[in-house]
């Protein structure tokens, strides 16, 4: 059977942890933050308010890919949270073996603000959503993955991935 790989993806602010933890209690699947698998010159440019290039996320992304595809061969299935911008960082994040899964957790600007000005204990800032949004490549009809509203309760956000895995074995975006 071919493990499945979920990248809980979006801009930040928009809620990738919260969700990636509740479907691993639900799952029990190993889980990553990506965020923890940034090389620190990453997190001392954006903590210092300035964007990263792909330049920056090349390295990073190829971590993300390393421990997946680590997991895959130990036969497990996973979570990682991951920006995942551009469909190009998301290609590179298939590159593991087993089945890469995109839950993109999607809402405003306005939203993701005013959640990013009430954050204390990270190094993304507020400053830095603008040109999140301006990267944001949307999933595409190719693309095996989903969109889902990040304002619904995360219990619900999970119970939508949970039926998504179970009701689906191909690649089918759909709006949720």
């Amino acid at each position: 059977m071919t493990n499945t790989h979920l990248v809980v993806m979006g801009v930040a602010g928009c809620g990738k942890s919260t969700v990636a933890g509740a479907l691993h209690d639900r799952l029990g699947w190993k889980m990553a933050e990506g965020d923890d698998l940034h090389p620190a010159e990453n997190i001392a440019k954006m903590s210092s308010g300035v964007p990263l290039t792909d330049e920056d996320r090349w390295p990073w992304l190829r971590l993300i890919v390393d421990w997946t595809a680590t997991q895959d061969d130990a036969g497990n299935s996973t979570i990682v949270t991951c920006s995942a911008l551009r469909r190009v960082y998301r290609d590179r994040l298939r590159a593991a073996p087993g089945r890469t899964l995109f839950v993109h957790l999607a809402g405003s600007q306005e939203l993701l603000a005013g959640r990013l000005a009430s954050r204390t204990e990270h190094f993304m800032p507020a400053s830095l959503l603008p040109s999140q949004f301006a990267t944001l490549e949307p999933l595409e009809d190719d693309e095996d993955g989903f969109t889902v509203d990040l304002a619904l309760p995360v219990h619900e956000i999970a119970d939508l991935v949970l039926s998504h895995l179970g009701n689906h074995s191909h690649a089918e975006p759909t709006e949720v």
